[in-house]
């Protein structure tokens, strides 16, 4: 696998192997989502509104669906990536989970219960990050929560280099050959920019969040509750 730098996508194949790649690449994801689908018991209920932010495949959203059968909630997935709208749109069968082709800072958002972003504002320019958030937070109603997990950077330059160094042990425990994890690191680049958990818990609080709690942490990923 050889990609140019700076230049990976959502798109192309990548929707057909998707589920197989992340689960090789992100350690606990679907232990993430297991989390998230039980975490949805606090804030889901009759009519409520549910959103996935860069939902990708649909995945998580189908299993929030299975998860509240007997609950009145309507599941919104919002995916900027056109090829990977498609591939949800056609796998998703759920008549209360609709699929959203645009991109976040370009849609207005209901009033909402539980708003989810798993790995996904990471891929957006640091300079836009902190509206972003802001505006799941004034979305949000009072009492509901944003769930967001994100990779991390470590607290300094000895603790990033430990743990991405672990991370790449974690990638090669997974058959993933060493080319393949250097083109990958290489297309990354200006594409993936994550803070460090001091920067993540900066742009939470600034947006409003004031009851944040740690869900999940393994290496440099981690997940957030956070609760207006």
């Amino acid at each position: 696998m050889k990609l140019k730098t700076g230049a990976w996508s959502f798109g192309g194949n990548l929707p057909t192997k998707f589920e197989n790649h992340i689960m090789k690449s992100v350690p606990l994801y679907l232990e993430g989502h297991k989390i998230i689908t039980r975490l949805s018991d606090y804030f889901l209920r009759d009519d409520s509104i549910c959103y996935d932010i860069g939902c990708s495949t649909g995945n998580l959203l189908s299993k929030l669906s299975k998860h509240t059968p007997k609950k009145k909630v309507k599941f919104y997935g919002i995916e900027k990536e056109k090829q990977m709208f498609k591939f949800a749109s056609k796998k998703i069968k759920n008549t209360n989970i609709k699929i959203i082709n645009k991109d976040l800072k370009s849609l207005k958002l209901k009033k909402s219960s539980l708003i989810i972003s798993y790995y996904t504002l990471q891929f957006n320019s640091p300079s836009i990050r902190q509206d972003l958030i802001k505006k799941i937070y004034k979305s949000l109603e009072w009492g509901g929560a944003f769930i967001m997990f994100e990779k991390v950077r470590g607290n300094d330059a000895r603790f990033d280099n430990i743990i991405n160094s672990l991370y790449m042990d974690f990638k090669e425990d997974n058959e993933i050959n060493s080319n393949d994890i250097i083109s990958k690191s290489k297309s990354l680049r200006g594409v993936l920019e994550p803070f460090s958990d001091k920067g993540n818990l900066g742009l939470l609080k600034r947006a409003g969040f004031s009851d944040i709690q740690p869900i999940l942490q393994l290496l440099c990923f981690k997940g957030y509750l956070c609760i207006k």
